[in-house]
């Protein structure tokens, strides 16, 4: 069913009704053939981007949409209902462009147009195989070789490798802990990138995840992205954003495992009454609708905070965690309200149930976000962050 949105501007409202009527004419057709089929679906990359979707939180001097990440992120949760492992690829694209949309020189940011556009689609390389979720412990380096970089190493988890035209890597550049990381953006093109063999996943099967090497691969110095040594903040300031994209798109799963549920229920008759109208079952959706209003509320206010220029990084994890747990909750549901019929292939609800497994796994895992969130109370745990909006 349609959700009630509240958004600022009559552009932000027709926005909204756009990506409504694209996910419904060009994403939800295809994506249970293209996920049983592990296909990757590039043009639907530059479908989005030439509907100006892709590039929506960033200025509209840089080619982008100039919308607030509070429109964005519902754009987002519409697009990755019809299709998740496409909601979480715009969402990893917008992240592989933000450190050359906040820190990139003017001359870095001349390429932003076709980037935002989708003319050309982004990965981000930040985890390895040993340091998942410690990124201060990796090992890939780039070394300084006159004019260039020459960098060697593995990233492992990369979404969209291997098919991305271009990388947002970040590597270590001297042995100075955490500040002796730097981020470059490497195309996709260079000598001595390559891509392992995808993963073989239990979810999100049409969106590609591939080890990434990098073996002397050289890179001009003009792509260094900010100071050497700049590398992990500009990382960790991307994260926070990047996990209430994680949200947003977890939300929408559980939007749509939520309607499927419901769709099935007031259909569905027991003992003479759509199952529905029985008080267990009945009970168990509005549980299931309470958790998909939290979560979409929780990521809402994480972003107003962000909007109105306020510090978000312990609300984003809040959300993060929040919206994947509920999401994994709320598809579990939906089998179980299908009963045998939601165990089947069938039926789409065990797909969802798969895909929103690995929601609580990247972007960092719910536990590191249990980390990042007691960290944060620890420093001063009684402050109150409340936009208030009109």
């Amino acid at each position: 069913m349609p959700v009630a949105r509240l958004v600022p501007t009559q552009e932000a409202a027709d926005l909204l009704d756009l990506t409504r009527e694209l996910a419904r004419a060009e994403l939800a057709p295809r994506a249970a053939a293209a996920e049983a089929d592990e296909e990757f679906p590039r043009e639907v990359f530059r479908t989005l981007g030439r509907a100006g979707l892709l590039g929506l939180p960033y200025p509209e001097e840089l080619g982008g949409g100039g919308q607030s990440l509070e429109v964005y992120l519902q754009v987002l949760e519409e697009i990755a209902a019809a299709w998740a492992s496409v909601g979480v690829g715009v969402s990893v694209h917008g992240l592989s462009c933000f450190a050359l949309a906040t820190r990139g020189t003017p001359e870095q940011q001349a390429w932003l147009p076709d980037l935002l556009g989708g003319e050309q689609l982004g990965a981000y390389c930040l985890s390895e195989p040993h340091a998942g979720s410690d990124p201060a412990a990796m090992r890939t380096r780039a070394v300084r070789d006159g004019d260039s970089y020459v960098l060697t190493g593995e990233k492992a988890w990369t979404t969209h490798g291997g098919h991305a035209d271009f990388y947002t890597v970040m590597a270590r550049t001297s042995d100075d802990g955490a500040r002796g990381i730097s981020c470059f953006l490497v195309p996709a093109d260079a000598a001595g990138l390559s891509a392992d063999p995808a993963e073989r996943k239990m979810g999100l099967t049409g969106s590609t995840t591939a080890t990434m090497r990098f073996d002397g691969v050289r890179v001009d110095a003009g792509r260094r992205v900010g100071a050497e040594g700049e590398g992990l903040s500009i990382a960790l300031a991307g994260l926070d954003a990047g996990r209430l994209g994680i949200a947003a798109v977890a939300t929408g799963l559980a939007q749509r495992a939520l309607d499927d549920a419901v769709a099935y229920a007031a259909e569905r008759e027991t003992f003479g009454k759509p199952i529905i109208e029985h008080q267990g079952l009945g009970f168990l959706l509005a549980d299931m609708a309470a958790a998909v209003e939290t979560a979409r509320a929780t990521y809402l206010a994480a972003a107003r905070l962000r909007d109105a220029g306020r510090p978000y990084g312990r609300q984003a994890s809040i959300a993060k965690l929040v919206a994947t747990d509920n999401a994994m909750k709320v598809t579990t549901d939906a089998v179980q309200v299908l009963g045998g019929y939601g165990y089947t292939r069938d039926f789409p609800v065990e797909r969802y149930m798969r895909e929103a497994k690995v929601m609580q796994i990247f972007e960092g895992t719910n536990q590191i976000q249990r980390l990042v969130i007691s960290r944060a109370l620890a420093r001063g745990g009684d402050e109150r962050t409340t936009v208030v909006t009109r």
